[in-house]
Parts: C-alpha cells; structure tokens; sequence
C-alpha cells in the first residue's frame, strides 16, 4: 500500500493509500491545504486537530454550497423536461410541376436533333 507525504496547512502527514489512488488523495491533500493555509495566515500557529477541523469544514460548507445549486439544477430541469414538446412545424417543399420536366425533355430532344443536323452538314 502506497504511502504518500503530503503538506497541509504548513504541516507534513504521511498517508496510504490503495495502490493508484495516489492521484486522489493528492488532489484531496491539495484541496485541503487550499483551506488551511489561509487559517493558519490569519490565526497563526494553531494545533493542527483544529486546523483539520476548520478547513474541512469549509470544505464541507462549500460542498453543501454546490449540492444546494445541484439540486436547484435538477429540479429545473425536471421542469423543463416535463413541458410538453412544442408543435411540431410543417415544412412544404416545393415539388417541380410535373410540365417544366415535359419541357426540359423537348428542350433536349430539340437541342439532340440540332446537333445531329449540324454533324450531318459537317
């Protein structure tokens, strides 16, 4: 089992942990280290229980914080889910008359029949 040193608040731990999880922890020692270190500027030289204590519990503030507007989140859109769809829009597309492809083929037809004279007097 891993064992990492990690700073907090200043301080060194040495922790375990289950073998590649080591990148968790670092981020959860960072996390924590993030709240201590503005605990023990302001209030010193404090025991380190405390500071333990004060930091998680800011971090446990700013979870509630997030679960809090995660919940708002999810029952907005349990809202917008339970709207009923909008009316779906009819698109017409034009369709060729059926004459202006009549035309088109005497068009051709006449324009086949030019080029055979033409080749013809050629």
């Amino acid at each position: 089992m891993p064992e990492l040193e990690v700073q907090i608040g200043g301080r060194t731990f040495h922790v375990a942990c289950q073998p590649g999880e080591e990148h968790f922890l670092r981020a959860a020692a960072q996390l924590l280290d993030n709240e201590a270190k503005p605990i023990v500027e302001q209030m010193g030289r404090i025991p380190e229980a405390r500071m333990l204590l004060m930091a998680g519990l800011l971090i446990a503030d700013k979870a509630a914080g997030t679960e809090d507007e995660l919940r708002k989140l999810r029952e907005k859109l349990a809202e917008i889910e339970a709207r009923p769809a909008p009316p779906r829009e009819r698109v017409e597309i034009p369709v060729i008359p059926p004459q202006v492809a009549e035309t088109l083929a005497e068009i051709a037809a006449r324009a086949e029949a030019l080029a055979d004279r033409i080749e013809e007097r050629s």
